[in-house]
């Protein structure tokens, strides 16, 4: 099954359901007693849902719905920092990449979904982006073992993991503040539901503002890759279904070029990766 599910608004209500070629299928009033795809991963059933919409025809068109971020309730959100071995070079702190890997938390109210615009505040004009795919636990765990770390993630999205970059230095130790501005960030489209290990363990993620390549890399190159990064967190905490893991962005964020090159109003940015999809957003001033 290479079905997609996703969250969308449509008439005033967000409703959630399975992404067909040229629509929607929803089908969240199928099965009312779930009332987010959050729901759904807790139920562990996600693959009933699949299976239901096997024989569903089209709801919304497209044109007629607009896209969420997949998981509009999701549980913890975790990300990943300085994963990528250019990205521990950019720092130029003359230090060798950490032995444990770098996180910090976000909200979901920093994140649009996909074809919404990024939020510039104006607090400040350096609204950055990084390009990432995050995983999606859909079997809870504690001391998860690596080896078998990738069979409880139901399903992979797409992330900007916008940052207004100036904020991340108002403290000495942390990125709080610059990681968590309302929409300044998205995810999305979809979630594409895992099945084979090769669908994460070394697969292409690439970032353009306006056509332009500003990020490209793949997961194979991770300091920290994805299976050990779930080892390594449900070490000091549990792993339930509808966390979200943001797994880290390669080089070439706008900070890194000289003179900086910040998000403005108009622009487009797209984090893809091939057999997720695209996430595409512009941007605009709050």
């Amino acid at each position: 099954m290479n079905i997609k599910l996703a969250t969308v608004r449509a008439d005033g209500q967000q409703i959630w359901g399975a992404v067909a070629p040229g629509g929607f299928i929803a089908l969240s009033h199928q099965f009312p007693h779930w009332s987010t795809l959050t729901d759904v991963l807790r139920a562990g059933a996600m693959d009933q849902v699949l299976r239901a919409a096997e024989s569903r025809p089209i709801s919304h068109p497209d044109g007629t719905f607009a896209w969420d971020i997949p998981l509009p309730d999701p549980g913890k959100i975790l990300c990943v920092g300085v994963n990528f071995p250019d990205r521990n070079a950019e720092y130029k702190d003359g230090q060798e990449a950490p032995p444990n890997m770098s996180l910090f938390v976000r909200f979901a109210a920093s994140f649009v979904g996909h074809g919404e615009p990024l939020v510039r505040p104006p607090e400040s004009m350096q609204l950055d982006y990084e390009g990432e795919i995050a995983v999606v636990i859909g079997t809870g765990g504690r001391r998860i073992a690596p080896q078998v770390a990738l069979d409880h993630v139901a399903a992979l999205t797409l992330c900007n993991e916008g940052t207004i970059r100036d904020w991340v230095r108002h403290a000495k130790f942390n990125v709080t503040q610059g990681k968590n501005w309302d929409r300044s960030g998205a995810m999305g489209p979809w979630l594409v539901p895992l099945r084979h290990a090769d669908q994460i363990e070394d697969v292409a993620l690439e970032t353009r503002v306006n056509g332009e390549i500003r990020q490209q890399d793949r997961t194979g190159r991770m300091l920290f890759p994805v299976a050990r990064q779930i080892a390594y967190i449900s070490t000091f905490c549990r792993l339930d279904p509808g966390d979200i893991i943001i797994t880290g962005t390669p080089t070439g964020a706008g900070a890194r070029f000289d003179p900086p090159l910040w998000l403005r109003p108009g622009d487009v940015v797209e984090v893809s990766s091939p057999g997720i999809g695209v996430l595409r957003n512009g941007v605009i001033d709050e």
